[in-house]
């Protein structure tokens, strides 16, 4: 780790205010993304950076279609050409994704065993190799942003929890029963119920993480329990991985101007 980087992220223990950061674990380094920058830092000690693509702030602010722009942005560094997974990835994932929305063309006794298929082979894609240790230290690293541990973190001072509120395996868990619930209460087609459970998951989602309520609390067990199986305890030279892509982008999130 570059000297730098390392004052990077003092500056920001420093902080009052700091953006709001997100990521995703590869078995192969880990993605920490704001809503403007993303970085990737590999295990092998590469370093890639990019900008977040932007929609439109009227979009932004509309119920539903601005939790989808989020679930975009989410993925974007993974789907974009200039992104961090190769050609071949790239493309399996697009297909995953739209072959998802294309269930309804089968018949009704095949529609699930297609869709656990593809479950099982999104997983497999997603938790191969290192991935779950560096899922941990991905959570860690923006614990550690939000508490200001930053430094203490990369020392192996501190070890905020591998648990997240925000992460993916939460919305997951809650996908499933808004799903559940759109499909019985409205006749859609297949990929328009998709959509809007996806849009009205996010919405819930972020209207509860964060919160101390014992019903946001509630909602928000499965997926912390699912994190057990999704994360493992990560090393610390793990968890500086994670930490070289959050001071990427908190670097250029606090250059002034």
């Amino acid at each position: 780790m570059t000297v730098s980087a390392l004052e990077t992220l003092a500056h920001a223990d420093g902080q009052a205010t700091l953006p709001r950061l997100g990521g995703m674990a590869r078995p192969d380094g880990v993605v920490i993304v704001s809503e403007r920058y993303w970085a990737f830092a590999g295990v092998d000690g590469s370093l890639r950076e990019g900008e977040m693509g932007s929609a439109p702030r009227s979009l932004r602010r509309v119920p539903l279609v601005r939790g989808l722009l989020r679930l975009a942005g989410a993925i974007s560094p993974v789907v974009r050409r200039d992104g961090v997974v190769s050609a071949r990835e790239r493309w399996f994932l697009i297909a995953a994704i739209l072959g998802s929305f294309s269930f309804f063309l089968l018949p009704d006794r095949f529609e699930l065993a297609a869709g656990l298929a593809l479950t099982a082979l999104m997983l497999g894609w997603v938790l191969r190799g290192r991935s779950l240790r560096l899922h941990g230290a991905e959570h860690r690293a923006i614990r550690a942003v939000e508490d200001r541990q930053l430094v203490a973190a990369w020392s192996g001072g501190a070890r905020p929890s591998r648990f997240a509120a925000r992460c993916g395996t939460n919305f997951v868990a809650l996908v499933l029963p808004v799903a559940t619930v759109v499909d019985r209460m409205w006749a859609l087609p297949a990929a328009a119920g998709a959509l809007l459970a996806l849009g009205l998951t996010m919405e819930l989602w972020v209207a509860i993480e964060g919160r101390r309520h014992r019903v946001a609390r509630a909602l928000l067990l499965p997926g912390l329990l699912l994190q057990r199986l999704t994360t493992r305890e990560p090393r610390l030279d793990e968890t500086q991985v994670a930490l070289r892509a959050a001071a990427s982008v908190l670097r250029r999130e606090l250059e002034p101007g």
